[in-house]
């Protein structure tokens, strides 16, 4: 049984990200090319969950979405509602400090085409379920995709069909403290396909204000 929310720098629990691992630090060997520690604080009210480090994001840089397209927007928003302090800038020595959030991702390694498998998700989950019961004043989760809405419904012992995913959708479950928000990626993809804008994006963190203020 996991007890603790991050896996071992060496972990070789899903052999295929860990030979990607390899690949990578081999060819990149200055890049962090480990599993990619959360980030923020235990004590945090908030906690956005994401899918799997990006290649040339925390795969790079060690930390979650820091150096990818996908940061821009994401902590460009946490700096517009209060959520961290200091100036976001690509990498991990930058600064910044997250207020009363955390980012974690449900699968801790990077994965080939940015696609873990259900095995890898499930191998990775205990670390989600452990680090969610170590956070005691967790009041919302943000589920950024369907994949992690799915990750975060099995790490809080929930069945898939408790909670559908729907963009800007806030669950309350039945004995679960947290309530889950969830929102489309803010991946490149989907922000230069018009399928999330920023405005849908401040949509999502309004409702998080909304629960965090209750």
């Amino acid at each position: 049984m996991v007890t603790h929310f991050e896996p071992a720098p060496d972990c070789r629990l899903c052999p295929r990200l860990a030979r990607y691992r390899d690949e990578n630090a081999a060819a990149h060997p200055d890049w962090w090319n480990k599993p990619v520690p959360s980030f923020g604080g235990l004590d945090a009210a908030l906690l956005i969950v994401g899918l799997a480090p990006g290649v040339q994001g925390a795969n790079r840089t060690g930390r979650p979405f820091t150096g990818d397209y996908a940061g821009d927007l994401l902590y460009q928003t946490l700096a517009t509602y209060d959520f961290s302090k200091g100036v976001y800038d690509r990498r991990p020595d930058d600064g910044l400090t997250l207020v009363n959030a955390r980012i974690a991702n449900a699968v801790r390694c990077v994965p080939p085409q940015n696609k873990p498998v259900g095995k890898e998700t499930a191998t990775c989950l205990p670390f989600l379920t452990a680090e969610i019961a170590a956070m005691p004043r967790l009041k919302a989760i943000l589920c950024l995709g369907h994949l992690s809405h799915g990750a975060t419904l099995r790490a809080l012992g929930q069945k898939q069909s408790a909670a559908k995913f729907a963009h800007a959708a806030v669950h309350r479950l039945p004995d679960v403290a947290p309530a889950l928000v969830d929102s489309y990626h803010c991946s490149r993809y989907n922000t230069n396909t018009g399928r999330l804008t920023e405005a849908m994006f401040h949509d999502v963190f309004d409702a998080i204000a909304d629960v965090l203020s209750a």
